[in-house]
């Protein structure tokens, strides 16, 4: 490949551009909801330690999508099956770290071997057992974007009724027990609607790169502030900045929209990471002088 394919696999649509993007406008829409949701609940899932729970989630997802492929059921349908079972069997029996992890580390392998299994199987499109893992999101329909924000919103509304006892959870569990708070209904309450925003986010961006939007902006957040209200709201722009803006990005060339996401998303928090170390420094200059 020489240097004007990579031109062109880049930004040859730029001409058409305004067309483009006409074209996606279900996609911009459905970054923006999945950016914004995946950020605020990103938060949680990095004040309860859970990285690696979304990678496990996103395993049996792309299982349970697998699976739909295979027998012509509907593929988000499946995917949030799947979802579902993870994280019902992480909520529930993974209440300490230790035993959450070993849980997650056996049902990865179980979940992707399932995956790999079914797409093997799998005798129709090609292009539809990479979507599986790398994502579409440049094709989202309109009904998949109907259910794309009724998910979103049943996410968001769930969080925001369960937010001050999650919080207390995720902060200090013990103290939260001690206190009262029904501390395994919470888990599996969070378990399940993280599970569904994992399902949405396989389908978009694949289960490969699901993490970019429900770990990566939360992480950058809270390396530059802290405040209860100021974390969520900034990870929740970091990924609408990612989910969007990798789209506006891709859709002038031809390369998939992923890779975009993930760069900006990383971007992002290497920004703030500097941005972080710089306060820190000054912080203990301050505390010195």
């Amino acid at each position: 490949m020489n240097w004007d394919d990579v031109w062109d696999a880049m930004f040859g649509g730029l001409p058409y551009y305004g067309e483009i993007l006409a074209l996606v406008s279900n996609s911009v829409w459905a970054g923006a909801v999945l950016g914004l949701v995946g950020g605020l609940i990103g938060v949680f899932v990095m004040q309860r330690d859970m990285a690696f729970a979304v990678h496990g989630i996103s395993e049996l997802s792309f299982a349970g999508a697998a699976a739909a492929l295979l027998i012509g059921a509907d593929v988000v349908g499946g995917s949030i099956v799947g979802s579902l079972i993870a994280a019902g069997i992480i909520g529930w029996l993974g209440a300490r770290a230790r035993d959450r992890n070993s849980i997650i580390g056996v049902l990865m392998p179980f979940g992707l071997g399932l995956g790999i299994l079914f797409l093997s199987l799998y005798s129709g499109r090609s292009a539809n057992r990479f979507s599986l893992l790398t994502g579409q999101i440049v094709s989202v329909q309109s009904d998949q974007l109907g259910w794309l924000i009724v998910i979103g919103a049943v996410v968001l509304l769930g969080i925001l009724l369960i937010w001050r006892p999650l919080r207390f959870d995720s902060l200090d569990p013990q103290a939260a027990a001690a206190r009262g708070v029904p501390t395994t209904a919470v888990s599996l309450a969070f378990m399940l609607l993280l599970g569904l925003i994992v399902a949405v986010a396989v389908h978009i961006i694949g289960a490969l790169l699901v993490m970019a939007l429900l770990v990566t902006p939360a992480a950058a957040a809270m390396r530059v502030t802290a405040g209860p209200l100021a974390v969520p709201v900034l990870s929740a722009v970091f990924g609408l900045v990612s989910a969007v803006g990798g789209i506006l990005l891709a859709i002038m060339g031809t390369l998939p929209v992923s890779p975009y996401i993930t760069t900006i998303s990383f971007a992002i928090y290497v920004v703030c990471r500097v941005i972080g170390a710089r306060q820190g420094r000054v912080t203990r200059e301050h505390v010195h002088a």
